[in-house]
């Protein structure tokens, strides 16, 4: 059996409920011709479905036994009813708690396992912070790079501030070369922007710093571009001051879920924790969010992508949550691609918010085809010029070449790494993330963490 982290979005939507607000005066971000237009934001939230060839086992989560195949061509059974509330825990539950992991309500093996929260562990890492340490790893697999056609080896970071040099947030960043773009994005809530030369072609070191300029907020900046490449320990950061206006005190949060079969139980933990989730929402914000769903399968199954539109009211997405199910896939690989299209088309993300996060909860791989790699790079770049980090949860499925595309995502948006751990003594085993020292958390706690550092 695949990975599984239960209280997967049930901790996150701990931090979102109490943030939540009635209000929803979102401005929709535009789309592209070939991303389509975004719906824009209303409380009257839509729903959307994509749907596929249809040719799946059944459209009923507890359906049996169905056969994948992983890339090395090796087979393996994942028996759906093993995947069960019931039987999943007593299956699983560990012994011992992990060493230096603390457990509330009931404590290890209590009253509170009955629903399974709280018990599975993660870490976190985010090449940003540890940029010797990301060129090292890219030296180390040096195929990966080539492999998915992502180069982030060269970086532009910019922080912007206002006169009294306070971070300003949601302001326009754009990288040029020449006068032309080379990349473009938003600052975050700590006004930093992140830009990459040559993201998608190794010729990074082709473009010449003096031919780079900054435009911030629609003005060039005069300053010279410092450049953060290769052979630097730490990040070059180029710090502007600008009189961008103050972006609005809104967060926009969507959950990108895996529902194909090996996904099972993730999925319905989920819905039987949501409740839970709302009874213990607890740590106030003092910036309004809006959540929203989106799940996808792959190509061959009852549907591509389905979801629902971001609403103010928490209970709209928990409702639509609990009508989903895993199922489907086959094969290892899935429909990434199109998850992040139609999280870039129907989800109407707020352009005037001050932080908008997606969190891409997945155990495989985008499949590895060149229409499918142009799709991921144009979405990628699209999530970046938005100011949208993504922020990869990485269950138990993920091989190397997975956890790199995932890294590749996270550090071209300005996002972080999060990785299931053996520590819980749950699931399947799950790799050893390419990483260095970090801390193991509950992820629950590692989710609100994140929501916090990246909102407030």
């Amino acid at each position: 059996m695949k990975t599984k982290f239960l209280p997967l979005l049930t901790t996150a939507f701990v931090l979102l409920c109490a943030a939540c607000s009635d209000d929803n005066t979102s401005n929709a971000i535009a789309g592209d011709d070939d991303h389509g237009t975004p719906v824009a934001g209303t409380e009257t939230v839509n729903t959307f479905e994509k749907p596929g060839t249809g040719s799946e086992y059944s459209e009923s989560l507890y359906d049996g036994a169905y056969i994948s195949v992983d890339r090395g061509g090796a087979e393996y059974e994942y028996d759906m009813v093993a995947a069960t509330v019931d039987s999943y825990e007593g299956a699983i539950e560990p012994t011992v708690p992990p060493a230096g992991i603390e457990y509330e309500d009931g404590g290890w093996g209590g009253e509170s396992n009955e629903r399974m929260s709280g018990l599975l562990t993660a870490g976190e890492w985010n090449d940003l912070d540890n940029w010797n340490t990301w060129i090292e790893k890219l030296n180390s697999y040096k195929t990966m790079p080539g492999y998915w056609k992502f180069f982030p080896n060269k970086l532009v970071a910019v922080k912007v501030v206002d006169a009294s040099e306070t971070a300003l947030a949601n302001v326009s960043v754009e990288l040029l070369n020449d006068d032309k773009v080379e990349f473009a994005t938003k600052t975050d809530n700590s006004g930093f922007a992140y830009c990459w030369v040559s993201l998608f072609s190794n010729d990074a070191q082709s473009a010449s710093a003096e031919n780079l300029s900054l435009k911030v907020n629609g003005q060039v900046s005069e300053e010279a571009v410092k450049v953060t490449g290769k052979d630097d320990e730490t990040i070059n950061v180029n710090v502007i001051t600008s009189d961008a206006p103050k972006a609005e005190a809104t967060a926009d949060i969507a959950f990108i879920v895996d529902a194909t079969g090996s996904m099972g139980d993730e999925i319905a933990f989920l819905k039987s924790d949501l409740e839970y989730i709302i009874d213990h929402a607890g740590s106030a914000s003092n910036t309004k969010l809006r959540t929203a769903a989106l799940f996808y399968r792959d190509e061959s199954d009852v549907y591509i992508t389905r979801g629902e539109n971001f609403a103010s009211d928490v209970s709209t997405t928990r409702e639509y949550i609990s009508k989903q199910n895993a199922n489907g896939g086959g094969d290892y690989p899935e429909a990434v691609h199109s998850a992040l299209e139609s999280a870039l088309q129907d989800l109407s993300w707020n352009e005037s918010a001050r932080a908008r996060i997606a969190f891409l909860i997945l155990d495989a791989p985008a499949h590895h085809e060149g229409a499918v790699i142009e799709s991921l790079q144009k979405s990628i770049k699209e999530f970046a010029k938005n100011g949208i980090k993504i922020i990869p949860v990485a269950a138990s499925g993920v091989d190397k070449d997975t956890e790199f595309m995932l890294r590749f995502f996270d550090v071209s948006t300005g996002g972080t790494y999060v990785f299931i751990t053996n520590d819980s003594g749950i699931g399947a085993e799950h790799i050893e993330a390419s990483v260095g020292d970090h801390e193991v958390e509950k992820l629950a706690d590692l989710m609100i963490r994140l929501i916090q550092k990246y909102v407030e």
